[in-house]
C-alpha cells in the first residue's frame, strides 16, 4: 500500500522528557532545522507517570531561565524521612546517614506529566511540530539497512484486520536522523536493540513496576515539601522494592510503590502489595479521612550502566528510558533522560552539518555527568540479590565510604522473565479484600486513569503462541499475568469446565509489565489505535 510521506530533518518518537529536550535543544542550536515529534497519547503528558522528585540539573542547562517561564515546578523539598517498616512498627533512619545520592536538597516535588506539557509548549514556540495521538507503529529502513524513519499506524481497522468506513492510512515520516524516546520498554526500541545487536556484551536489562496514587488529605496532616521513602514490609527480605510519599501542593500527596520485576513468587501481585502497604499504621494515619483522586502504574527501567545498550545505530539514536538512563538508587530518571536528549541534539547537529558519524553520541554521553552518575550508582541494584539487609549494608559502604568507586562492577545475572519459581515451590500469599476506603480493587483504580480504547480494533497485546497461557503458564505458574498486570487486563475464565485465557485489552494502561515479566516472552505489546490508553492529568 502506498502511503503519504513527509520529509523532516529529525523525527522524534515520544513526548517525554528526553524527546522534548532533544526537540528544544535542536531548535535552540539551529532554528531552521525541520523537527517533528510524535506522541502516542491523546495529548503530551497523557501517558506520563512518575513519582516525581525532580532534579533540575538538565533543565538548568536546557532552559536556564525556566524560573521566569511559569513552569509547573513550584514545591521545593523542605524535609526528608526514611523509614524501615515492620508489619506494625517502623524505624526512622537518620537522614544524615543516607548516601548523598538519596538526599533531595534543592529538588522539587512535581507532576512530570505537567512538566512535559510545559516543555511541549516551549518546543512548539520554537517551531517544533508536535503530533499527539499519532503512535509510530513501524520502523522504516533504507536499502542499506539504516533507519529511514517511521510510519504512523493505520486508523480505522477492525478486530479482524478489515478496513472500517473511517479507515485512514498511516503516514511515513522520513528523516536524516530518527530519535527513539518512547520511555521504558519502547516497542520500537526493543526491535532496534534486537536488529542492531545494541545489547551485545551487556547484562540483561532489569525493570520494576511503579504504582502511584494521588490523595487529597486533611490539611493538618499535610506537610508541603516533605519527601518520605520506606523499605521493608509488606515485601519479604528477598523481594526488591520500596515506597514513596511526596507532599505536593494543594493538600495533595503523591503516594507510590515500586517492586522489582525480578520477584520470584508467582503468587505475588504487585498491585495488591501496594494496596496492603497503605494499611501500615504509619501510612494509614496520613491518608485516613482523605480521598484518592488518581491512580496509575508504569514499568521502570532499572538495569543501569551494566544493561545500557549502545545508543546509536545507522540513521537513529535511542535515548532516555528507551535505552535505560534511570539512576536507580537516586530513584530519578527525568534529569538523566533530559541530558541524554540534549546530547542527542548536539550529536545530530554535528552529524547533519559536519557529516560526523552518529557514533560520536556514545563518546559525548560517556563524558557527561549523566554517565558519571550511572557509573557511581552501578553496584546498588545488583546488590539486592543478597536480600534487603545485606544490600543496604553494602550500599552504605559503596555509596558513603567508597562514593561508588569500588574497583569492581556487580553483574545482573538474569532477565526478569526468568526468575519465577514454579507454583509448587512458591509460598501462597493471601491478600485481604479491598475496603474501598484505604485499599481498592483494580477495576475502580483503572477507572481513575481515564483509560479508553476503541472496542473494535486489533488487540494490541499480541500472543506469539495462543495456547501457551493455558497449556504452560496456568499449570506451572497459575498464569501470573492475572497478578502482575496492574489493570486487570488478563483473566483465566472457565467455560464448560475448560480454562480460557481472556485479554481485556481495553483496560490496558500501557505499563508494559506483561511484555517484560511473561515467563516465555509470549506477550508482545504494540501500539493501539492513536490516542488510546490512559489520560493522566496531574501524574
Amino acid at each position: 500500500m502506498s502511503r503519504e510521506a513527509m520529509e523532516y530533518d529529525v523525527v522524534i518518537v515520544g513526548g517525554g522528557p528526553s524527546g522534548l529536550s532533544t526537540a528544544i535543544k535542536l531548535k535552540q542550536i539551529d532554528s531552521n532545522l525541520n523537527v517533528c515529534l510524535l506522541e502516542k497519547g491523546s495529548e503530551v503528558g497523557a501517558h506520563i507517570l512518575s513519582g516525581n522528585v525532580f532534579e533540575t540539573k538538565a533543565l538548568d542547562e536546557l532552559l536556564p531561565n525556566w524560573k521566569e517561564l511559569n513552569t509547573p515546578i513550584k514545591t521545593k523539598v523542605t524535609k526528608e524521612k526514611f523509614l524501615f517498616l515492620g508489619k506494625t512498627k517502623s524505624l526512622s533512619w537518620p537522614t544524615w546517614l543516607l548516601p548523598s545520592v538519596q538526599k533531595n536538597h534543592n529538588n522539587y516535588i512535581i507532576s512530570l506529566a505537567n512538566l512535559c506539557r510545559w516543555l511541549a509548549e516551549q518546543a512548539e514556540a520554537l517551531g517544533v511540530e508536535i503530533f499527539p495521538g499519532f503512535p509510530a507503529s513501524e520502523i522504516l529502513y533504507n536499502d542499506d539497512g539504516s533507519v529511514k524513519g517511521v510510519a504512523t499506524q493505520d486508523m480505522g481497522i477492525d478486530k479482524e484486520g478489515n478496513k472500517k468506513d473511517n479507515f485512514e492510512s498511516g503516514i511515513e515520516l522520513h528523516a536524516k536522523v530518527t530519535v527513539f524516546a518512547e520511555g521504558c520498554r519502547g516497542h520500537l526500541g526493543k526491535q532496534l536493540i534486537s536488529k542492531f545487536n545494541l545489547n551485545d556484551g551487556k547484562d540483561p536489562q532489569q525493570y520494576g513496576i511503579g504504582f502511584k496514587e494521588i490523595w487529597e488529605i486533611d490539611e493538618k496532616k499535610h506537610e508541603e515539601g516533605l519527601v518520605m521513602h520506606t523499605a521493608g514490609w509488606p515485601l519479604d527480605n528477598s523481594t526488591y522494592g520500596g515506597s514513596f510519599m511526596y507532599h505536593a501542593e494543594n493538600k495533595q500527596i503523591f503516594l507510590g510503590y515500586v517492586i522489582g520485576l525480578d520477584y520470584k513468587n508467582p503468587n505475588l501481585s504487585p498491585f495488591d502489595e501496594f494496596q496492603r502497604f497503605k494499611t501500615h499504621p504509619q501510612i494509614k494515619k496520613i491518608i485516613e479521612g482523605g480521598k484518592r483522586i488518581s491512580y496509575g502504574a508504569r514499568a521502570l527501567i532499572e538495569g543501569g550502566l551494566q544493561s545500557l545498550p549502545k545508543m546509536y545505530m545507522p540513521g537513529a539514536l535511542l535515548i532516555g528510558c528507551d535505552a535505560g538512563t534511570l539512576n536507580t538508587p537516586k530513584i530519578k530518571g527525568s534529569h538523566t533522560a533530559m541530558k541524554s536528549g540534549i546530547i542527542a541534539a548536539e550529536t545530530i547537529n554535528e552529524h547533519i552539518k559536519e557529516k560526523k558519524e552518529l557514533s560520536i553520541y556514545e563518546n559525548k554521553f560517556k563524558k557527561s555527568w549523566a554517565y558519571k552518575e550511572l557509573y557511581l550508582a552501578r553496584n546498588v541494584k545488583p546488590s539486592f540479590r543478597w536480600g534487603l539487609f545485606f544490600a543496604i549494608l553494602f550500599t552504605g559502604i559503596d555509596q558513603i565510604l567508597f562514593r561508588g568507586k569500588f574497583p569492581f562492577t556487580l553483574k545482573h545475572k538474569h532477565a526478569d522473565h526468568e526468575t519465577l519459581l514454579p507454583l509448587n515451590k512458591a509460598k501462597k500469599i493471601d491478600y485481604p479484600k479491598p475496603d474501598g476506603v484505604i485499599t481498592f480493587d483494580k477495576t475502580s483504580s483503572v477507572y481513575l486513569t481515564g483509560t479508553n480504547h476503541s472496542d473494535n480494533q486489533p488487540v494490541h497485546l499480541q500472543l506469539k503462541d495462543s495456547n501457551l497461557p493455558i497449556k504452560y503458564n496456568l499449570e506451572k505458574f497459575d498464569e501470573p499475568a492475572q497478578r502482575y498486570c496492574p489493570a486487570g487486563v488478563y483473566e483465566v475464565q472457565l467455560e464448560n469446565n475448560i480454562s480460557k485465557f481472556v485479554i481485556n485489552s481495553q483496560n490496558c494502561i500501557h505499563c508494559k509489565t506483561c511484555d517484560i515479566k511473561e515467563p516465555s516472552q509470549n506477550i508482545n505489546w504494540v501500539t493501539p489505535e492513536g490516542g488510546g490508553g490512559p489520560k493522566y492529568g496531574n501524574m
